[in-house]
């Protein structure tokens, strides 16, 4: 049996240090979005992959996993724009933000392990490309939630949502570094 947590931790350090380097280029200039704009971003992440599978090719030279790391870190920037709201400037420093990013993505592992342990690792018998579409579920669902004013009678909240979102792309990761498509 695979090891779930360690795969979780691989994907995570690629996904990691392209935040890094995005940060360096940019700095947190994603602190001017509104939620509601970062869970748009993630739904043309989505959109595109999927778009991808369907059409069985990509016109721009970006392929699909580089979507899916772009799902992951979104996600992440989406937890820490619920938590502490949008600015009008950058407010943060990148050390701060790579600190919120560890953070949100351990709270993140620790829920998929909860989950994973629960569902006895069913993401490993899914076809691949099914997980794009449980992005995109997630992203309508918590476009709902958004348009709700993030109320919710009694469903998960839209962190909750982000965290799922990540998961899904996490194990979309996984499953191609194991060679399944």
């Amino acid at each position: 049996m695979a090891d779930t947590s360690k795969q979780f931790d691989e994907v995570i350090t690629k996904c990691r240090e392209l935040f890094i380097r995005k940060m360096g280029d940019y700095g947190p200039s994603w602190r001017i979005n509104r939620p509601s704009t970062i869970t748009d971003q993630i739904f043309i992440n989505a959109k595109r992959i999927r778009t991808i599978i369907i059409n069985g090719e990509a016109k721009i030279d970006e392929d699909i996993y580089s979507e899916y790391v772009g799902i992951i870190n979104y996600g992440i920037i989406g937890m820490i724009q619920l938590d502490y709201g949008f600015a009008d400037t950058v407010d943060m420093t990148a050390d701060q933000a790579l600190r919120l990013y560890d953070h949100y993505m351990q709270e993140t592992k620790n829920l998929m392990l909860a989950k994973n342990t629960d569902y006895g690792e069913a993401w490993r018998d899914m076809r691949p490309a099914s997980y794009v579409d449980f992005i995109l579920s997630k992203v309508q669902r918590t476009k709902s939630i958004e348009d709700h004013g993030g109320k919710t009678q009694v469903s998960e909240g839209i962190a909750a949502n982000y965290q799922d979102m990540i998961n899904y792309a996490v194990f979309a990761l996984i499953r191609h570094n194991e060679g399944s498509e």
